[in-house]
């Protein structure tokens, strides 16, 4: 049974060490992490931007698995850190806040690096030019991008992630 779950465990480390080496190779490969540095003017620091990288996918797999670490509101609403009464409502508004601002940097990220790829299999000259599209290639994408938007406000205010349908 120990030999088991030693087997697992070399088993799980050596997978997960395998798909991060895939998601860190797709983004050196795109660019990404110097096309940020080079848009911020911050290109002295690139390594400092890699090593975030690294670090927030590390945090992410680490509260993933060990989920217990990361529950910092049971910590505050146990000790009501905030005062009687109040706690509950200032961690929600906290806990709002953050999932917006995650929320934001998340789509930020998949939306360049989205971007990053089809520029870098150029995608997008490409069928601009097979379907005559001459103006308003910008146009498009906001169009395509508020599209997205919507959709996204549709399926949580509606609450389709919970049933399926509105």
């Amino acid at each position: 049974m120990f030999l088991k779950q030693i087997l697992l465990a070399v088993i799980g480390i050596s997978a997960g060490l395998i798909v991060s080496a895939g998601v860190f190779t797709v983004l050196i490969s795109v660019g990404l992490i110097p096309r940020f540095a080079g848009k911020m003017h911050v290109a002295r620091k690139i390594f400092v931007l890699e090593e975030m990288v690294v670090f927030g996918t590390l945090a992410g797999g680490f509260f993933s698995i060990f989920s217990d670490w990361g529950m910092i509101g049971e910590f505050v609403k146990q000790r009501q850190l905030f005062g009687q009464g109040t706690t509950n409502g200032i961690w929600n508004f906290i806990g709002t806040v953050f999932l917006i601002l995650f929320g934001l940097f998340a789509g930020i990220f998949v939306g360049c690096l989205a971007l990053a790829i089809a520029e870098m299999l150029n995608t997008i000259p490409v069928f601009a030019r097979r379907i005559g599209f001459r103006h308003g290639l910008g146009i498009a994408i906001l169009a395509v991008a508020f599209g997205k938007l919507l959709g996204s406000l549709i399926y949580f205010t509606q609450r389709v992630f919970l049933y399926g349908n509105p």
